[in-house]
C-alpha cells in the first residue's frame, strides 16, 4: 500500500432487496430543505436524509468510514452540499461503478476522493464486501483489500492531477500552489 491508502469500515448502500442502490441523486444525498445551511461542519447530520432506509446514516457513520454505492451516484444537480455533507462526517471516500458527471467533478475539485470500481456490483452480490467490513483502499494504485475477508479488488486510481488536487486540499489550493511555482 502507498501513502494514499485509506483504512476504514464500509457502508454498502443497498435497498430492501439487497441490491446496490443506483441513481442516488443529490436531493437524496442532501435534501434541498437544508440548502440554507452554509457551515460545512453542520451539513453532515443531513447526509442521505432523503434516501429511503438510510436516514439514520449520520448517527451511525464514523470518521474514516467508506461508502459503497451503485451506478450513477450523485446524479442530478450541481449541489456542492452533496459532497460537503460527507466531508463534514469525515467519510474517507466513496466508491461506485460510476458517478454523475457534475458530482464527480465537484468531489474532485473539493479534494474528496471518489473512485470508480467496475466490479462493485459483483463484489456486493457475492458478499465479498458488505457493510461493516474493514478495507484498505489505495487511491494511488487502485489496489484494495478487504481485511475482514482477505478479498482483493481493484478500482480506478486517481489520475495524477486528481491526486495533486487531493494532496493540495482542493482545486483552489492546487491553483494557488501552481501559481507559487
Amino acid at each position: 500500500m502507498s501513502e494514499f491508502t485509506f483504512k476504514g469500515n464500509l457502508w454498502v448502500l443497498k435497498d430492501e432487496k439487497g441490491n446496490l442502490i443506483e441513481d442516488i441523486d443529490t436531493d437524496q444525498i442532501y435534501h434541498n430543505a437544508y440548502l440554507h445551511i452554509t457551515e460545512i461542519s453542520e451539513m453532515g447530520r443531513y447526509a442521505l436524509g432523503n434516501l429511503e432506509g438510510w436516514r439514520d446514516f449520520p448517527s451511525k457513520a464514523k470518521p474514516g468510514d467508506i461508502i459503497v454505492a451503485g451506478r450513477n451516484f450523485g446524479a442530478g444537480s450541481s449541489r456542492q452540499q452533496a459532497v460537503d455533507c460527507f466531508a463534514a462526517l469525515k467519510i474517507s471516500l466513496i466508491m461506485a461503478p460510476s458517478f454523475g458527471a457534475i458530482y464527480f467533478r465537484n468531489a474532485v475539485n473539493s479534494g474528496f476522493p471518489v473512485l470508480k470500481c467496475a466490479e462493485l456490483e459483483t463484489l456486493v452480490e457475492k458478499e465479498k464486501i458488505k457493510t461493516g467490513d474493514r478495507v484498505e483502499i489505495d487511491i494511488g494504485t487502485g489496489k484494495s483489500r478487504n481485511t475482514s475477508t482477505g478479498e482483493t479488488f481493484k478500482e480506478e486510481p486517481l489520475s495524477s492531477v486528481q491526486r495533486q488536487i487531493y494532496e493540495a486540499g482542493g482545486l483552489f489550493a492546487f491553483g494557488k500552489r501552481m501559481e507559487e511555482r
